[in-house]
């Protein structure tokens, strides 16, 4: 029965040509924007987490509730304790201590005099620990432009942006004016050793990074800082398990009515991530049951017209005595060959473009001049198993169908019609 109807739908293209292309059409787009949001989610997942949210973020009850201020005065005291603890509670995760600030950077002339300043965000990050993975997390290696990364204390990086709106030059004095954890000002001087690009519009305006322990002596934050930050060990995000470690730390100091005590939060939990993830989760569910009705729709009208088109044929089959149930199953399980073999070329075609885009990923820079959202400036899509197999759903849905709405017309026929029409 299948190779029968197999070969009348391969010698008779016009009843599966068109349904064909549109299935092949329909899925190839169905895998492409499946793919296309997969690579968009992880790479705000990523950025955001090697950047400002790690996997989990552990934070003063105080400091957590300004966070969006920076409020180092807030910061934790007795971080190394604590993330000793912290390594022996959670062994499946890195740990990071960090210090977010800002203030301004002075360019000083030959004459010690400001030649020019900016406002600058700042990382502190371990830059020397032998065992740090902050270099690995902040790409540093790959994101110098010029120059060299820091070698001993009193050394920086600025984003290349910046170097070139200060006209810094490498090696040159720069010095950072900015508050103490106690609301002190500040002066202290550091050495531009380098200047990176990071591929993040939001780092690139304005990033200066430095080592953790410089900034812990010129902002006075000894054994502080402001967050402490978990990734697990593979470095990929599971937010049931960042939950889960979330909720068993934050029961250890639930009793407490300490400010300053420490607190966790996931990814999902920082920044509105979470919303913005499952944004993305239903637009690509919205997206594709969207196709899968385009698809119907069209399928539809395309058996209307192949019904219409093979009316005698199907008139002489109900009138030599087939059945309208057996002529209905055989107009569908044409549906679910022309599916079939639309769906597989739809999706081997939608994976090689897929992959081209995971490789090469496409530049959105220029949208994200003024956006303050971390995402990477070469956006890619991004392969998954689900995408193998995701366009056969809208593929063999719509056929189907499309072929099981436009075919209910053969109940209709009546046989004394028939025999009116076999006589024309």
């Amino acid at each position: 029965m299948i190779g029968f109807l197999l070969k009348g739908v391969l010698r008779d293209r016009t009843r599966s040509l068109f349904p064909f292309l549109v299935v092949f059409a329909g899925v190839i787009i169905t895998v492409l924007i499946h793919a296309w949001m997969g690579g968009a989610r992880s790479h705000i997942i990523s950025a955001n987490a090697n950047f400002n949210t790690g996997h989990v973020k552990v934070m003063s009850r105080a400091y957590a509730k300004h966070e969006s201020q920076i409020p180092n005065d807030l910061a934790y005291i007795g971080v190394q304790q604590l993330v000793n603890e912290l390594k022996t509670d959670f062994p499946d995760m890195i740990w990071t201590p960090r210090i977010r600030f800002g203030g301004l950077l002075d360019i000083p002339d030959e004459n010690g005099e400001t030649r020019t300043q900016s406002p600058i965000f700042g990382l502190a990050v371990d830059l020397f620990g032998e065992q740090s993975p902050e270099r690995d997390i902040l790409n540093l290696r790959q994101a110098v432009v010029r120059g060299r990364l820091p070698e001993k204390a009193g050394e920086i990086l600025i984003s290349n942006q910046l170097a070139q709106k200060l006209g810094v030059h490498l090696n040159e004095q720069a010095t950072l004016m900015s508050s103490t954890m106690y609301g002190a000002l500040c002066m202290y001087n550091f050495t531009v050793t380098g200047t990176l690009d990071f591929g993040v519009a939001a780092m690139d305006r304005g990033a200066v990074i430095a080592d953790i322990t410089d900034i812990q002596v010129a902002l006075d934050m000894q054994d502080a800082s402001g967050e402490i930050l978990g990734f697990f060990n593979n470095y990929r995000y599971q937010d049931l398990k960042a939950i889960e470690h979330c909720r068993e730390f934050n029961q250890k100091y639930e009793r407490t009515n300490d400010k300053f005590a420490p607190i966790m939060f996931s990814l999902a939990e920082q920044k509105a991530l979470a919303e913005i993830l499952d944004l993305y989760d239903y637009m690509g569910s919205i997206i594709v049951g969207i196709f899968v009705f385009i698809m119907s729709i069209v399928l539809w009208n395309a058996g209307l017209m192949g019904n219409i088109r093979r009316y005698g044929e199907i008139g002489v089959r109900l009138a030599i005595g087939e059945s309208s149930a057996h002529l209905y199953r055989s107009l569908v399980y044409e549906s679910i060959l022309i599916g079939f073999f639309g769906s597989l070329a739809g999706t081997l075609v939608g994976l090689g473009i897929a992959y081209y885009l995971q490789e090469v990923g496409i530049d959105i820079s220029a949208w994200l001049q003024k956006s303050t959202v971390l995402i990477t400036n070469i956006v890619g899509a991004r392969i998954t198993p689900v995408t193998f197999y995701i366009g056969f759903v809208p593929g063999f849905m719509a056929t189907i169908l499309g072929t099981a709405i436009s075919g209910l017309s053969i109940y209709k026929r009546q046989t004394a019609q028939l025999f009116r029409e076999l006589e024309v």
